[in-house]
């Protein structure tokens, strides 16, 4: 974020507008606020909208498990549809507009929902965590590793998977 205060050189300011930009205002002051990492704050205008909303939900998911105790686990609401909740066990994208979201819906039935990114619109919740489970499972963090270029594939993100 710029300082708007301060003075930057040419490319001091043209390096800043090309980062991603997140602001937030919370009622608690104690709440901490969104730091963007790395991986996600750069070239936002290199990647498909699909990679760009998938690293930023990871963001969002991952923030939003920081918050839970041992006894919930993330859900995702789905805004606009009968898709109802599903407790995330999966993200992913194709490029260039879709997004998709694995995991099981409130009968335990797996489910996948494939979006477009100008339908996305999603409502992360806390579900009481599967009794049969002895900790949480935190998808957020499992994701974000995700993120990290390798040194081999430059800013490549990782093969697909099965």
């Amino acid at each position: 974020m710029m300082d708007e205060t301060a003075i930057f050189t040419a490319a001091e300011a043209t390096e800043a507008e090309a980062l991603a930009y997140l602001h937030e205002v919370h009622m608690d002051p104690d709440t901490a606020v969104t730091e963007i990492p790395d991986a996600i704050a750069r070239s936002p205008d290199t990647k498909s909208p699909a990679r760009w909303a998938y690293e930023r939900l990871i963001l969002y998911i991952q923030n939003f498990e920081e918050k839970l105790d041992n006894e919930h686990e993330v859900a995702m609401g789905f805004v606009g549809g009968e898709a109802g909740i599903l407790r995330i066990e999966g993200l992913g994208y194709f490029d260039p507009d879709l997004v998709t979201f694995y995991g099981t819906d409130a009968t335990g039935a797996r489910t996948q929902l494939i979006q477009h990114v100008t339908q996305l619109s999603v409502m992360l919740r806390a579900l009481p965590k599967r009794a049969m489970d002895a900790a949480p499972r935190r998808i957020g963090f499992r994701l974000a590793r995700g993120l990290a270029p390798s040194a081999e594939a430059g800013d490549a993100p990782p093969p697909a998977t099965g």
